[in-house]
């Protein structure tokens, strides 16, 4: 089953940011105001840094020629250690597919809100409507709604949250997930090929892989520089997969050297992040990168994201390989299991949950 918290939570009253914005109101509640440590430098010129996440090619990868093939691992290798993002181009999933699991989204957030209770994500757990992560009744909330289901394997599945509005909805996600998961699997092999390692190691060490998939809708702020949409943090998956909606603003952030860098959306790619999983299994090579989400005034936003991950009853820990005498082990051994439900049973705080892997340094 997927981890929850199993203990009654008193999260107090998590309004509906659709609502709050159908009220047309200019004054923010105070449990979405940020500290001011916290809040987004909205900057009026884009950073130079815009157009530097690496683009893959996965064409290049699957069917280029020797040179292409060559300089694309190259460039895969540093995006996962330099960023730990990359957006990934040519990769064979059909836009019309992509346009329709928007499209489905889209009409999802789009319904009354009473219809869209009919599917509550209850406190504690990160499946249905509503806000994940929230453990508290003082815990600052995300200008943000999710809607979140768990995909793979079935076990994880909570039938009563797939919902029959929109119609062909359910059909959507399942078609949609089906070609998200063979990516994951291509690209976690060609990963594994820019470490020098079999290209399956991944997929036979991570066994029936656990997926699910969480949609955000952001909508326009009248004060996006006192919000988030999401808090920061680094994913505890293996691969994520982020869907920007077609015409997005730009919304996505990278923390990188200790600045916050945004990602211009490339027609028709996916983004691509490293998890902690990863970060583990490389021993730190590959590094999760901490992630935001920020609002706009003006335009609202959506994402669809797909998380891949290993069963729950596999065992991780930095693989041989990465280590040496100047790379010594840096992360215990565990059940993905265990961290997954130390995850989803914390607030989203930077990448405070990865601490639960790492050997604390000796003391000298």
């Amino acid at each position: 089953m997927a981890p929850v918290l199993d203990l009654p939570l008193n999260v107090g009253q998590i309004d509906d940011v659709q609502e709050l914005k159908k009220g047309r109101k200019t004054k923010i509640p105070i449990r979405f105001v940020r500290d001011v440590a916290e809040r987004p430098m909205l900057a009026a010129t884009p950073s130079p840094l815009l157009s530097s996440i690496p683009v893959i090619d996965l064409k290049k990868l699957m069917s280029g020629n020797k040179e292409e093939f060559h300089l694309e691992i190259l460039k895969l290798s540093a995006s996962c250690e330099e960023w730990g993002f990359f957006q990934v181009i040519n990769h064979a999933i059909e836009v019309d597919l992509l346009e329709k699991i928007e499209k489905m989204a889209m009409e999802f957030f789009m319904l009354p809100v009473e219809e869209k209770q009919k599917y509550p994500m209850a406190p504690g757990t990160v499946q249905g409507y509503g806000q994940a992560f929230v453990f508290s009744e003082d815990q600052k909330l995300d200008w943000c709604n999710m809607f979140a289901l768990g995909l793979v394997p079935h076990s994880i599945r909570n039938p009563k949250l797939w919902p029959t509005n929109p119609p062909m909805f359910s059909e959507t996600v399942e078609t949609y997930s089906k070609e998200i998961r063979k990516l994951c699997k291509t690209l976690l092999r060609f990963i594994a090929l820019s470490l020098r390692l079999n290209a399956n190691v991944f997929e036979e060490m991570f066994r029936e892989s656990v997926q699910a998939i969480r949609m955000n809708y952001y909508p326009t702020c009248p004060r996006p520089d006192l919000v988030l949409g999401l808090s920061p943090h680094s994913d505890g998956s293996a691969l994520t997969v982020l869907q920007q909606g077609k015409g997005n603003t730009v919304g996505l952030h990278i923390l990188k050297d200790g600045t916050w860098v945004p990602v211009q959306p490339v027609k028709n790619a996916l983004v691509i992040n490293i998890g902690d999983t990863i970060e583990v299994l490389t021993n730190g090579r590959y590094k999760s990168s901490e992630h935001r989400a920020i609002t706009h005034k003006e335009k609202d936003r959506l994402s669809i994201v797909t998380f891949y991950a290993p069963s729950y009853e596999v065992e991780i820990g930095p693989m041989q390989e990465m280590i040496d005498e100047s790379n010594p082990c840096k992360y215990r051994r565990y059940n993905h299991g265990e961290y997954s439900r130390h995850y989803v049973t914390n607030k989203l705080e930077g990448k405070k949950t990865l601490e639960f892997a790492k050997i604390p340094p000796k003391k000298s």
